[in-house]
């Protein structure tokens, strides 16, 4: 879908559908949509008197959020269809809400068959937000709104696409930061639409070597620095984590670390501008391409869904790709090991004892608890760069489920309140819900071990925060507190989408993608 930003009114665009909206409770439109409006009144032309009005006058346009109305126009205006997108209360709207708006309307086009598209910045004018807000939050909604995963569909494809996407305005005043946030919004929108299509993928398709792989293409596409270890590498630097997971299977396991160095105005390489030196922010990807709980078998109905045990790792490689391609100035690495959990004659088993990279000793309680212990040498590989902060995001734990509720919000501990509330701003900008949790001492006790340090798992009873203290053992400096600060996000309620509302599309959903680009952006 090629996205563009035009000055014309919206009215006079010659297209197969303009988008143009209403809050709830409007009585008379106005802006774009009372202009839209005006062209289509019939005899007199007297604003108020459209056919946007008359919608409204018959109580058939409310103006709830996501609300439709398509209207034909007859031959009104150049464009064959308006569709008008309901915004919402106005004292309720922010930029999800135009995100979610604009993947309405956007999608509602493309069902109809609709090749070129406009539409106006959902928010840009009475709904407070500054144009590059909108444009942003309208593009992104838009990109996000229309994605499909058919890559292995043989038959029975639906073909039907937009061309064109065309943002207009009106006022030249607006066009540069219109063309800024429409720019922002696409390459965010489709780095969430990467994530989703590597979380949609199946695992006999998406394994260590082709995730790894695939995040390789993309470094080289977009300018990212990028090293693969294998399982010899991996083995040489003592991940015993890693290994220990990889062993049930037959797929070896990789890691992968990945560098953005922010590129001078002139394109030169940023290593050149001594920016190898700055602190960077570390984002670290849970990447089990497959989960069937190793000899602690999971139960088998369902057990497809565990191919999106690695939408951790989908979120940082995606998160990487758009911040990249934003050249945000700020150094920042991810970090992703990628492993498949198998039973077999070869798989750790509950009772081994693992020696950690970070020489602390795992007693293995159950093989299901995996995420844990490849996140944990993740986070001790982390110490090198002196990060200015570490944050890991992980499908680790049904009781964070359990606690927040499914698709409602992601759980976050943090060991720095400062890091912590720079992960909540983020959050409260893209919509991406996470809610802090308690990062009490206690949790540690529950994995005490008596054949090693600790256990990989505390029992059935408070596992998310025995989850997250275990995790914690492993950002310890010498002295036993955190080398760096570190939040840790369990994303397991907010992996996949269950139904197609607005911009979220049944399957995988994409979550932590936004929320790590906003706070690359923000600091």
């Amino acid at each position: 879908m090629k996205i563009s930003v035009l000055n014309r009114q919206i009215q006079a665009a010659t297209v197969d559908a303009i988008i143009v909206n209403l809050f709830d409770g409007v009585k008379m439109p106005e802006g774009a949509s009372g202009a839209v409006d005006t062209a289509l009144a019939s005899t007199d032309g007297v604003p108020g008197n459209g056919a946007i009005s008359r919608l409204i006058q018959l109580g058939d346009f409310k103006g709830k959020l996501n609300e439709l109305s398509v209207i034909y126009t007859n031959g009104l205006i150049p464009a064959t269809r308006v569709i008008l997108v309901g915004l919402g209360k106005q004292n309720e709207f922010d930029a999800d809400a135009a995100r979610h708006a604009s993947a309405t309307a956007v999608r509602k086009a493309r069902d109809l068959g609709c090749k070129r598209v406009a539409t106006i910045a959902h928010g840009a004018g009475i709904g407070g937000m500054t144009p590059r807000e909108a444009a942003q939050a309208t593009v992104e909604g838009a990109v996000m709104g229309v994605y499909q995963h058919l890559e292995n569909k043989s038959q029975g494809k639906d073909n039907k696409a937009i061309d064109e996407l065309m943002l207009l305005t009106a006022d030249t005043k607006q066009t540069d930061q219109l063309i800024a946030g429409a720019n922002a919004g696409e390459i965010i929108g489709n780095a969430v639409n990467t994530a989703r299509t590597l979380a949609n993928r199946p695992p006999n398709l998406l394994y260590p070597i082709t995730f790894a792989e695939f995040a390789q293409q993309m470094a080289l596409r977009v300018g990212l620095r990028c090293e693969i270890f294998d399982e010899h590498e991996i083995s040489e630097r003592k991940m015993g984590g890693i290994m220990a997971v990889a062993k049930g299977s037959a797929q070896p396991p990789r890691f992968v670390v990945l560098e953005h160095l922010p590129k001078s105005t002139n394109g030169t390489s940023n290593g050149a501008a001594g920016h190898e030196s700055v602190q960077p922010i570390v984002l670290v990807g849970k990447g089990v391409t497959f989960d069937t709980g190793g000899i602690s078998i999971k139960p088998s109905e369902g057990m497809q869904a565990m191919k999106g045990d690695m939408a951790g790792a989908a979120a940082v490689i995606a998160a990487m790709q758009a911040i990249a391609e934003l050249n945000l100035p700020r150094r920042v690495i991810g970090l992703v090991p990628m492993v498949e959990n198998m039973p077999s004659d070869r798989a750790y088993r509950p009772g081994d004892v693992v020696t950690m990279m970070s020489g602390l000793t795992v007693e293995i309680i159950s093989t299901d608890a995996e995420g844990r212990m490849i996140l944990a040498d993740a986070l001790h590989y982390a110490k090198r760069f002196i990060p200015r902060g570490v944050v890991d995001i992980a499908t680790l734990t049904g009781a964070c489920v359990i606690a927040l509720g499914e698709g409602v919000a992601a759980g976050v501990f943090a060991s720095d309140d400062n890091w912590a509330g720079s992960l909540l701003k983020s959050s409260a900008v893209t919509g991406e819900r996470i809610w802090r949790m308690p990062l009490y001492k206690e949790y540690g006790n529950s994995i005490k071990s008596d054949t090693g340090d600790i256990k990989n798992s505390g029992g059935r009873y408070g596992g998310v925060g025995t989850s997250a203290w275990f995790l914690r053992r492993f950002i310890e400096g010498e002295d036993g507190e955190p080398a760096y600060p570190w939040a840790h996000i369990d994303m397991a309620a907010m992996d996949t989408d269950d139904k197609t509302e607005g911009y979220r599309i049944r399957g995988g959903s994409g979550y932590g993608v936004r929320l790590f680009v906003e706070l690359a952006r923000s600091l």
